[in-house]
């Protein structure tokens, strides 16, 4: 059993509890963006160029973290631990995320202004018209999506290329989380060398997607908001985010909506400030969730042969 891979996903849960997210100027995923807005130009050929890019920067990152967990265990077998923990921490999100979510709620009773303003950090829409109910919607569904996108996708992937290693788990994160980073950069619409890095985003957040559903089901207690959530999607332009904001609508029984694009949940409500807290504190719940089924699910997994080297 890989205790030490459960290990790893706990310290960088704790680490994010701890601190949140590290300065830009330090975040691997800061540095990828900075790479990505170097391909996000006019191309000759956008397809053929958006292809590439979503290719070829995903497993440079990819190889790139696992090199460096590789390299440092030459040193000493605990310091490719350290760095897996590291990676980990740098390429899952959860502490910051919801506490951005938790603020915006509380803004929108006092200083709507802020709220809206706040609310770029989280959802990439056009807040300027939104109501209170509509800016505490959309943060709920941030935190719904991210929860997916922002924690139980790279930990999956972490866990499912762990029993060939540390370095692989490491590297397998690191490339999921790339793909996200070129999806949420490249992938809008309209934008013809973004097409390639959407689809990859869609297929590999298939399976989180709907992980993540259920984990907050579960954390919310209503075992039945996937079947109710289904109704909903048709919709949702994107085939996995409407998973989890669907459950989540369901699980505290509020209405979310994107103006002019999707409702879920249509004959309840729009949140007012308790219920979007609530539906916020389950978010959180799920996300604790998520790490403790990870850790359970490493420790099941073949222990590495450096894991045995370990003194």
């Amino acid at each position: 059993m890989s205790a030490l891979g459960a290990l790893v996903v706990a310290a960088a849960a704790g680490l994010d509890a701890a601190v949140g997210e590290p300065p830009n100027r330090l975040h691997p995923v800061a540095w990828f963006g900075r790479v990505v807005a170097l391909a996000d130009r006019e191309w000759a050929n956008p397809g053929a160029a958006g292809a590439a890019v979503a290719v070829v920067l995903p497993l440079a990152a990819a190889a790139a973290v696992a090199g460096v967990v590789l390299a440092v265990g030459y040193l000493s077998p605990w310091l490719s631990v350290l760095a897996t923990v590291l990676w980990l921490f740098a390429t899952t999100s959860r502490r910051m995320l919801l506490g951005l979510a938790r603020d915006v709620v509380a803004a929108t009773d006092h200083d709507l202004a802020a709220a809206r303003e706040d609310l770029l950090g989280l959802a990439g829409r056009d807040a300027s018209a939104l109501s209170p109910a509509q800016v505490r919607s959309a943060a709920v569904e941030s935190a719904a999506e991210n929860l997916a996108d922002g924690l139980v996708a790279p930990l999956v992937a972490f866990v499912v290329a762990l029993p060939l290693g540390i370095a692989a788990g490491s590297g397998a994160a690191a490339w999921v989380k790339a793909v996200n980073t070129l999806d949420s950069m490249l992938g809008y619409p309209n934008n013809p060398h973004g097409t390639a890095s959407a689809r990859l985003d869609d297929a590999v957040m298939w399976v989180p997607a709907r992980l993540a559903a259920g984990l907050l089901a579960f954390a919310g207690g209503r075992p039945d908001a996937l079947g109710r959530a289904r109704e909903w999607l048709a919709g949702v332009p994107s085939p996995n985010s409407g998973w989890p904001m669907g459950t989540l609508a369901a699980t505290v029984d509020v209405r979310l909506e994107k103006p002019g694009v999707y409702v879920l949940n249509p004959d309840a409500p729009l949140p007012p400030t308790p219920i979007a807290e609530r539906a916020l504190a389950v978010v959180d719940r799920a996300g604790w969730l998520a790490v403790a089924t990870a850790a359970a699910f490493a420790l099941a997994v073949p222990t590495p042969a450096e894991v045995l080297a370990l003194p």
